[in-house]
């Protein structure tokens, strides 16, 4: 595609999907806004806040808020931030599930170019802990539930609560949304959004980046149907880069959307036909179990208005893309990324339809190329090492000594795959032996070296196995003190009380000993090739 028809192209998305439109003022009042706070979730909303001040911004279990009614209350809630010690360009984590305590927190911390720390709902106590410390956090919002996972004297003062269903130990956004406030004075820089994914030794690693930048947003634009003022339920949580950058394409248009707090494949279901969605962003397994309610259940709701469904996260299995078109529709998008390169490729309903499981191709501005151990281009149909150069990759690690591989400019995703006849990106798995489960990325040595940990345990190794509904699933092989009586549950629960949930192996199975090479390095081709039930 040559310059004059990209130009032509990203036009006709800005168009179509509203962002550009006949209304002078409006486009005063959104540049209004980007030169107060630079392109970040506060500068759209506060643009749409002037735009539209009576259109519904969030729905949740709670009810409904406007974008006028976030934006003063975010004003709110940023001048508590501000009278509590919280400066431009200090770290405040967010640990929230979906809904209007997760959106406020980041508004309202935008607002005064806070760098804006992304927390796994599933993280154990300790985890957040470090992380907190490590990303040298002075602030925290976190829902009620989550709460007790923090010693008392951590950010004390500085510590405040989203969502409650009792009474608190720390002050609620609620009650700081409530006191009137007049808008914080407008920073001197743009905050950060700090994404955490998981590096080589499976400790999380921040990945630093601004918002999404506008050209980035249209090569998005330019392969799915959205548009200003529709309404898009958010179903993959926001606290992921998959749910953050829906999140983000929401308020660059700006559109309606529904959260809800948990995942349940039936309020899914309801949640689009009482609010007419015309997307649903999840993650495979998500559609997987609503598919799973059957011809029957599904048949109960009006889906209709639905245009999308995007997914990413984990890889697509089997024939779930087209099941899902069968019955919702020619509306599945398949989107392949990561937290560190931005998004990769778009697979479109035609490309899913032509060849299900495939990545697609990359959208306006991003190059990705296969790369050999040597560095060179690989042919077509041949497996390579996948690299991308986008404008939504990260601008570097939180901790200045990690970096990520790069050739002639191409950040590596960690992935290999290979190119079709047409140009369609397939991922034939990781480059080295990270599990993704669940759209969650597991690096088994951390598991490895909790279980090892035990008096009752000689040593262990951790591999992923195929499973229908998560894609991978883990498998533990344990040596155990002989005598101990060590058992299945004990192990899991141990990992449970430790680690995230996602780290916690299906099954676990005891052997006298674990099969090595020469040098002591576990051979986990072996493992693998092993029956998978005993």
């Amino acid at each position: 595609m040559n310059a004059a028809q990209t130009a032509f192209r990203s036009a006709r998305a800005l168009v179509d999907s509203g962002i550009l439109q006949p209304r002078v003022d409006r486009l005063v009042r959104q540049g209004i806004a980007l030169r107060r706070f630079g392109p970040s979730p506060a500068a759209g909303l506060s643009g749409a806040a002037r735009n539209y001040p009576n259109v519904p911004y969030v729905i949740d279990e709670q009810g409904t808020l406007t974008f006028a009614e976030v934006d003063r209350r975010t004003d709110a809630i940023a001048r508590a931030f501000v009278a509590a010690g919280l400066q431009e360009g200090d770290a405040i984590g967010v640990l929230c599930r979906n809904g209007r305590a997760f959106v406020e927190a980041v508004h309202a911390a935008s607002k005064l170019a806070l760098t804006i720390l992304f927390c796994n709902t599933d993280f154990a106590g300790p985890q957040l802990a470090d992380v907190l410390a490590r990303e040298g956090a002075r602030g925290i919002v976190l829902d009620e539930e989550f709460d007790h996972l923090l010693d008392e004297s951590v950010l004390h003062g500085r510590r405040w609560v989203g969502y409650a269903e009792g009474v608190p130990a720390h002050p609620t956004l609620e009650q700081l949304a409530a006191f009137p406030a007049r808008a914080p004075q407008a920073p001197n820089g743009t905050g950060r959004l700090v994404i955490l994914t998981s590096g080589t030794t499976g400790t999380p690693k921040g990945a630093s980046r601004q918002g999404a930048p506008l050209p980035a947003i249209v090569g998005i634009l330019d392969r799915l149907p959205f548009r200003r003022g529709q309404v898009h339920h958010i179903v993959a949580p926001m606290f992921h880069g998959w749910g953050l950058l829906n999140f983000s394409l929401g308020l660059a248009l700006p559109t309606t959307i529904v959260l809800r707090r948990r995942f349940d494949p039936v309020e899914t279901l309801r949640v689009m036909a009482q609010y007419r969605v015309q997307s649903a962003a999840m993650v495979p397994t998500m559609l997987q179990r609503v598919l799973q309610l059957g011809p029957e259940e599904l048949a109960k709701h009006d889906t209709s208005a639905l245009e999308a469904i995007p997914l990413s996260g984990s890889a697509i299995p089997g024939d779930l893309a087209t099941r899902a078109m069968d019955a919702f529709g020619d509306v599945v998008y398949n989107f392949y990324g990561s937290t560190e390169t931005g998004w990769a490729s778009i697979a479109t309903p035609a490309d899913l339809r032509a060849a299900p499981g495939t990545a697609g191709t990359p959208p306006m501005g991003t190059d990705l190329a296969l790369i050999d151990e040597d560095g060179n281009p690989v042919p077509q149909g041949e497996t390579g090492r996948i690299f991308v150069s986008s404008m939504l990759r990260m601008e570097g690690y939180t901790a200045k000594d990690l970096r990520k591989e790069e050739i002639s400019g191409r950040m590596s995703t960690g992935d290999v795959g290979h190119l079709d006849e047409h140009g369609r990106l397939f991922v034939d798995g990781r480059d080295d032996d990270m599990i993704v489960s669940g759209g969650e990325n597991v690096f088994p040595r951390e598991v490895e070296d909790l279980l090892s940990s035990r008096d009752d345990v000689v040593e262990a190794a951790v591999i992923g196995v195929p499973d229908d509904e998560f894609g991978q699933r883990l498998l533990a092989f344990v040596v155990p003190v002989e005598g101990s009586g060590l058992t299945d549950e004990i192990c899991r629960e141990y990992v449970r009380e430790h680690l995230a949930r996602y780290k916690v192996p299906r099954e676990v199975r005891f052997l006298d000993t674990l099969p090595r090479n020469p040098t002591g390095k576990v051979l986990k081709r072996q493992l693998r090739e092993l029956p998978l039930e005993a």
